[in-house]
């Protein structure tokens, strides 16, 4: 069967075709700036070369007819017949308490997701938009919804309550529901393929390390913690976002400098984080990377500082398992961070981890960075939650 995988901002769509038989993406690309001037749809099919085309793409309706037209394209697509996809996936950010596992998606799936737009206000509305796209082009193709937050659902109450008045958790379902979960399913069971030992045993932490980063710990199989709250600011310090702060911060910046609540939480979303530390030399880790080697002060001290944080993290949730057996790094700065990975490894030491420096030079392939001799092994595991979505639709349709 073939799957089409669709993940849909406000203004931008990827794909990937996927056959679920072999697991090879087929094809995949990008539709960048919908509804803005100077849209754009980028195309690869499988073995073949980039296409760039700038068209006209005025809602994500016309996005998807594109994205159908290149798959379908007598050239470079890769189905004759849109009859050839067998169903389509798609990601969706929150399900709130509503959804521990993916849907198969109909009108009350429908009603759901946009039950929870006020827990994810920037994802989830784009996220309806591409569904009812496709649905309005695919009408007799069936779809899947795949939450952010489903595989964070196993957390325990201890977990994933604030300490907050209960009200709030009653009325309007405050808590930590966590995000990137496609990312955590996928690297955690694929580190005990690695390992060779079975998944329902194991103890794992993943580290999801990109320009939005998390942490999760999971145990026999089930994710009982992650780092990643109501929304997607708390935990790890990011490339823009503030992570975990003294709350009392807020109303302390507001009266300084007179902002509003809204100024202030564009402020932590969008001018924090590894930006911010910097002194706003960058949010993109390449870039500090070269900072760091140029001794630039900005880029030592967001270097640090992350690191830091995402040690801390671990040593967390190390104790919340009551120990753990394997490590995981993933994602953009995860898979292609050396010197994130030393550093993290660094504070390590109490958990047995020896990191061998020249499989630690890896990026972008699956890779045991530790010697045959550390009591914890530490993995280099490139996510792939397009795979994990299309392996989900599959096991619904």
């Amino acid at each position: 069967m073939k799957i089409l995988v669709i993940n849909c901002g406000s203004s931008s769509l990827k794909f990937q075709l996927i056959d679920s038989e072999s697991e090879r993406c087929l094809a995949k690309g990008l539709c960048e700036r919908i509804g803005i001037e100077g849209s754009m749809i980028t195309y690869a099919p499988e073995g073949g070369e980039k296409e760039k085309t700038e068209t006209p793409m005025p809602d994500h309706t016309e996005a998807i007819r594109l994205v159908l037209e290149a798959l379908t394209n007598a050239k470079t697509g890769v189905v004759k017949d849109l009859k050839e996809i067998g169903a389509v996936g798609h990601r969706v950010v929150h399900g709130g308490e509503k959804f521990s596992k993916s849907a198969l998606i109909d009108e009350e799936v429908l009603k759901a997701v946009e039950e929870c737009n006020d827990l994810a206000p920037l994802h989830n509305p784009a996220n309806l938009i591409g569904i009812n796209a496709c649905r309005k082009l695919m009408p007799d193709t069936p779809m899947v919804a795949v939450f952010d937050t489903a595989f964070h659902q196993t957390m325990p109450e201890e977990a994933y309550l604030y300490g907050l008045p209960y009200e709030y958790y009653r009325k309007y379902k405050i808590r930590r529901y966590g995000f990137h979960g496609t990312s955590h399913s996928y690297v955690s069971k694929r580190a005990a393929q690695l390992l060779g030992k079975s998944y329902e045993e194991l103890k794992i932490i993943v580290c999801h390390l990109g320009n939005g980063a998390s942490v999760s710990a999971v145990k026999n199989g089930k994710c009982v913690e992650t780092s990643m709250g109501l929304t997607p600011l708390e935990g790890l310090i990011m490339g823009t976002r503030s992570g975990d702060i003294d709350p009392a911060i807020l109303e302390f910046i507001a009266h300084k400098e007179n902002k509003s609540i809204d100024e202030i939480m564009t402020i932590l979303n969008k001018q924090s984080g590894v930006l911010g530390l910097s002194d706003g030399l960058s949010s993109d880790f390449r870039d500090l990377e070269a900072g760091y080697h140029k001794g630039d002060a900005g880029a030592v001290r967001a270097m640090k500082t992350f690191s830091y944080r995402v040690a801390k993290y671990i040593g967390a949730y190390a104790a919340a398992m009551n120990g753990v057996d394997a490590i995981c790094f993933t994602a953009g700065v995860g898979e292609n961070g050396p010197l994130v990975r030393s550093f993290v490894c660094e504070y390590l030491g109490y958990l047995g981890v020896t990191l061998d420096p020249k499989a630690n030079q890896t990026r972008g392939t699956e890779t045991v960075i530790t010697t045959p001799d550390s009591r914890t092994a530490v993995l280099s595991i490139p996510t792939n939650e397009e795979l994990a979505i299309a392996r989900e639709t599959v096991r619904l349709v």
